[in-house]
């Protein structure tokens, strides 16, 4: 069950990249067309989580990291559509699964969660990977790899300031701000970038935006709630091959052996960084000395 949980909320994921990148590829605003897609999330947060009785909801710890990380969010969503502009839906998310690797290696300077060699070599590949599907230098590196790369880094930051603010802050509200941050925050701006969709397609897929995105991670919510990380950790991965079949009867991209060889090396190098995480974690049950801890994550 929580399997085809993740399967199919990788397929939502996929069908939003796929619609923003349809969107703006015919001549719609970026920022327009992510406003909506936070928009319509935020009505769906507010129904699903009956924003009319649930005070949990509108609690908060600290309201400054709730709009930073929802910053973090609209950030990463806008730099990905902006990719997608000009890269196949596969190049874009083989980058994005980059971002693993990059929360490993930032979680140790700011959460203290410091990764040992072994995890490292591993962050290392997969920029061998990253670098294969750009290839800089050799004249393919263009404006929509840079915005990709933006998209991870904004992502990552969103997801250690998750990690960090899940003690404190409640799961409604972590999702109710993300959505509602962005919505706010970028609202004055919204009459000088809104486009009107030209046909009844892009108006469905316009909605659909919200629609796919609070979807897909209500599903991962309930499939985490079913199994562990570990166990899921390969299925999101899935979610290149909806991109590669997307990109082919959509867009007519089909990825050439670059992006597939750079893709098998990210995603290789971010399941060794689970399972190795997977193994610290046991020992760290097993043994309940701090030294001997301590010395397992070095290793």
């Amino acid at each position: 069950m929580a399997i085809s949980l993740v399967l199919t909320s990788c397929l939502l994921f996929s069908l939003l990249d796929a619609s923003a990148k349809y969107l703006v590829l015919g001549g719609m605003s970026a920022p327009f067309v992510v406003w909506v897609r936070f928009a319509v999330h935020l009505v769906l947060a507010f129904i699903l989580l009956r924003g009319w009785s649930n005070k949990r909801l509108y609690s908060y710890a600290s309201l400054p990291k709730q709009i930073l990380r929802g910053c973090c969010l609209f950030g990463s969503t806008i730099f990905n559509f902006l990719a997608l502009k000009t890269l196949p839906l596969a190049d874009a998310i083989t980058i994005l699964f980059f971002a693993p690797m990059v929360i490993t290696a930032l979680a140790g300077p700011l959460l203290g969660e410091w990764a040992g060699w072994r995890r490292w070599l591993a962050i290392g590949v997969g920029m061998v990977g990253v670098v294969i599907v750009t290839r800089p230098g050799l004249g393919h590196v263009g404006i929509g790899h840079f915005y990709a790369l933006l998209s991870v880094f904004s992502y990552c930051f969103y997801v250690i300031m998750t990690r960090a603010m899940s003690q404190t802050e409640t799961s409604e509200s972590l999702i109710f701000y993300s959505a509602l941050t962005p919505v706010v925050l970028f609202s004055p701006s919204i009459p000088l970038a809104a486009s009107v969709p030209p046909d009844l397609v892009s108006w469905i897929l316009l909605i659909g935006l919200g629609i796919f995105g609070g979807a897909g991670h209500w599903l991962v919510i309930q499939a985490y709630k079913r199994a562990t990380v570990s166990a899921l950790a390969p299925y999101p991965y899935s979610q290149i091959v909806y991109a590669v079949a997307l990109g082919y009867f959509v867009f007519g991209d089909v990825p050439d052996r670059y992006t597939i060889i750079g893709a098998a090396i990210i995603i290789g190098s971010g399941l060794y960084i689970v399972r190795r995480e997977q193994v610290l974690r046991k020992a760290s049950y097993s043994e309940p000395n701090a030294e001997a801890q301590d010395l397992a994550k070095k290793l």
